[in-house]
């Protein structure tokens, strides 16, 4: 088999909860208002309930069918999750029975860079031999969060997301740059020990996350010899827009060419970049030959960058 020459993501698809939980529901559990959760993160609402791989299916069925491709034809399964349904097995194989599929299957755990580390595999995988990946990011956060805590009740929320990745011979789609990164000494700053909820030092958090999304995004656009210019769109982690904003300001991005759905999913870590990028396809943002750019940050503390010539 000659070696192939990169990838394309030729079907993208996403999954949410029925349930909506509003800034105003919170108000009954917390001191808070809508006003103060909105302005110090750009959240207006989450989706609760459901499971990882119920939503990681869905959001899989749905991509799979966006590319117009059979579940058989996939060789491979990465799941990135922090809430996977149980410590042991991961959540992968489950989802790869509910799709009929006879392939490998794994989780990555990278918390909100999961899905960016997954991609970046997935591309290894392709340059390897294989032809056909399925990449999903989907969690279940609410199994690991106290709603009546204003530092994290306020964020988290459940979804999924998945794109179909495969061998492009082209050469028209690429992945021109890529930077994963971790930093152990930060993992006390956002952790949940078993059987416990998500435990947040805010403050720290947001000064280590605009610090590293710059690093890293320069790292990967220094690799691929571009400018913020030359971007067409960058799809971030769905954090918290003030994150965002700052680390925009150095790194010359405008929010006017970045693909945002925070204010209607809240923090969805793995499940928030694949999500995002549903909506700005479903939105006619992203065009062959575009130059798009994932960001990823989260806890450990882990970042992941990549950026794509689109081409699906």
């Amino acid at each position: 088999m000659p070696a192939p020459w990169g990838l394309k993501l030729t079907g993208v698809g996403a999954a949410l909860p029925e349930k909506v939980l509003t800034n105003q529901d919170l108000t009954a559990w917390m001191d808070t208002t809508d006003e103060w959760i909105r302005e110090r993160t750009g959240i207006a609402e989450r989706r609760i309930g459901g499971s990882t791989s119920g939503l990681a299916t869905q959001a899989a069925q749905r991509a799979l069918s966006d590319a117009g491709v059979d579940a058989q034809s996939i060789d491979q399964v990465i799941l990135a999750t922090t809430s996977p349904d149980h410590v042991c097995p991961g959540t992968a194989p489950a989802v790869a029975r509910e799709l009929g599929l006879d392939c490998g299957a794994f989780d990555v755990q990278a918390a909100c860079s999961g899905w960016v580390y997954g991609l970046v595999v997935a591309n290894g995988l392709l340059l390897q031999g294989l032809e056909r990946i399925l990449v999903i990011g989907a969690e279940s956060l609410d199994r690991i969060t106290d709603y009546h805590d204003r530092g994290t009740g306020i964020l988290f929320g459940n979804g999924a997301g998945a794109a179909v990745v495969e061998r492009d011979d082209t050469g028209t789609g690429q992945l021109l740059g890529w930077d994963l990164g971790s930093n152990g000494n930060y993992v006390h700053i956002l952790y949940a020990d078993h059987g416990d909820v998500l435990q947040m030092d805010g403050k720290e958090v947001f000064r280590q996350a605009v610090q590293v999304i710059q690093r890293s995004a320069k790292a990967t656009m220094e690799q691929a010899g571009v400018e913020a210019d030359d971007i067409d769109l960058v799809i971030p982690h769905q954090a918290n827009i003030r994150i965002v904003e700052s680390a925009w300001k150095k790194l010359g991005f405008s929010m006017d060419k970045t693909a945002m759905v925070l204010e209607r999913t809240g923090n969805t870590s793995a499940a928030s970049i694949p999500l995002a990028l549903d909506d700005a396809l479903v939105n006619g943002r992203i065009e062959p030959g575009d130059l798009v750019m994932f960001l990823g940050f989260g806890a450990g503390m882990t970042w992941a960058s990549a950026l794509v010539r689109w081409n699906a």
